[in-house]
């Protein structure tokens, strides 16, 4: 750090002294490297699990709702169920076997708020977004939005303070999975 001071008299007469502390211009460089740097290694992983994502990202998604994470192993899967400070609580069904092991093949949630949805569909948001835009524009009223395409089936419904749905990956499904199962 630098020092610079600054003399001045006040209104009154009296001698004033200012005593200021500056850094150095490569000081400052330095950080914004060192933060730049930080943002894009920080971008490059995920922060969360997400449908389709990888099992190793669970307990960041834990960490990011603040949660409390609760696990039960199955046959051909395992939840990973995470509740929220705020009382939602999401569920993410990872398969233990087959082509998609160790993959989000499908995620559940209910709650006082519905989860962010860009982060539990992950890559199938903007295809979500298609299809409820589509909906949408067909749809009259307040009903649940039922998405049935190719590689996305969701379902959401509710009302303030009681939010509910799920989205699944009909391809990643475990062998003996039926979709009742995801909840």
């Amino acid at each position: 750090m630098q020092q610079v001071s600054n003399s001045d008299t006040d209104s009154a007469g009296m001698f004033t002294k200012t005593l200021m502390l500056t850094r150095p211009a490569a000081s400052i460089k330095s950080r914004l490297l060192v933060g730049a740097v930080a943002l894009s290694l920080g971008a490059a992983f995920p922060a969360w699990a997400a449908l389709g994502g990888d099992i190793a990202s669970v307990q960041s998604d834990q960490i990011h709702m603040q949660g409390s994470l609760r696990t039960t192993v199955t046959g051909s899967y395992t939840v990973h169920e995470i509740q929220s400070a705020a009382g939602t609580v999401v569920r993410e069904y990872v398969s233990t076997s087959g082509k998609s092991a160790g993959k989000v093949f499908a995620i559940g949630w209910q709650g006082p708020w519905p989860p962010d949805i860009r982060q539990v569909l992950g890559s199938y948001f903007d295809q979500y977004v298609q299809a409820a835009k589509a909906q949408r524009a067909a749809r009259v009223g307040r009903r649940p939005l039922v998405i049935e395409e190719p590689g996305l089936v969701m379902q959401v419904g509710g009302h303030p303070r009681g939010f509910v749905g799920r989205a699944y990956v009909p391809e990643m499904l475990p062998a003996g999975v039926r979709a009742e199962d995801i909840q």
